[in-house]
């Protein structure tokens, strides 16, 4: 029996596209936010989650790292995926004649000089896929939307305009969770750990955590603070860092990390992907 992965938005959506290149055999399922996606896995709904972290563009998904902190799934993995946004309108309908677009915020963001072009009038709406199906089932010709290419297979529009967004770097990065850690004896280099922490209020506490990763020469390539318990001075971070918990320089490091915590959660060890050439 096929398995279930599970994402945020609707049929068509980039994260469903994310899905189906990094697990074609498995089903992909919608869920209309965040939480239920977590939810769906941690009641065994699904077996695993794609979820969108950043964008070489919009930066950091902030909804999902609020979430991340509270959550018993681990991370497995990561994907990376080239957005590309397409015009896509009603069978028939010509791109001369399109006078509005709808689309997310950040595609239409994404697509100002394509619009500013052709004349068309931005029209925020809820997601790309979502987008897509509205247009679909309004009817009217003069409106189109933005959305990935798989949508408007979904809904049954015609694409009028291909790879529409200004910047050609567009890129998500996903990680993929589930219940269960991976085998750390199945996980080989290069390699990507990530954790939270929590630092003491002392002075200078997180430069002298992170002095042990600078010393044992490990390279932390991701650092992001957040607020914890209503107060400005316990800060929780997520970090993420190149090797593998068995190796000794990252033991040295986070032995070191330990020394000005009072809380290192790990949320993950897994193969460190790569991005596709555009």
């Amino acid at each position: 029996m096929a398995g279930k992965i599970a994402y945020q938005g609707e049929r068509g959506a980039n994260s469903e596209i994310a899905c189906k290149e990094a697990f074609p055999h498995l089903e992909a399922i919608p869920h209309r936010t965040f939480e239920d996606v977590f939810n769906a896995v941690e009641n065994g709904q699904c077996d695993l989650a794609m979820i969108p972290v950043e964008n070489t563009i919009a930066g950091r998904v902030a909804d999902i790292h609020h979430l991340l902190p509270d959550t018993t799934l681990s991370i497995i993995g990561e994907h990376y995926l080239r957005i590309r946004f397409q015009l896509m309108a009603l069978p028939g309908a010509k791109l001369e004649d399109i006078k509005r677009a709808k689309s997310h915020v950040m595609a239409l963001g994404q697509c100002r000089s394509f619009l500013r072009e052709h004349g068309i009038e931005a029209v925020v709406a809820a997601d790309t896929a979502g987008a897509a199906r509205q247009v679909a089932e309004a009817g009217d010709p003069a409106v189109a939307a933005i959305a990935p290419a798989l949508a408007s297979d979904v809904y049954g529009l015609d694409i009028l305009a291909e790879n529409i967004e200004d910047a050609d770097h567009n890129t998500t990065r996903f990680l993929i969770m589930r219940p269960e850690p991976n085998d750390l004896m199945e996980v080989r280099s290069p390699c990507v750990t990530s954790l939270f922490f929590t630092v003491r209020n002392v002075p200078a506490a997180l430069y002298k955590g992170l002095g042990g990763f600078a010393t044992n020469g490990v390279n932390v390539t991701k650092l992001e603070s957040y607020l914890t318990g209503g107060s400005f001075t316990a800060a929780q971070f997520y970090a993420e860092f190149e090797g593998h918990p068995d190796e000794r320089p990252v033991q040295l490091a986070l032995e070191e990390l330990g020394f000005f915590s009072t809380q290192i959660k790990v949320l993950g060890v897994f193969p460190r992907a790569t991005r596709k050439p555009d």
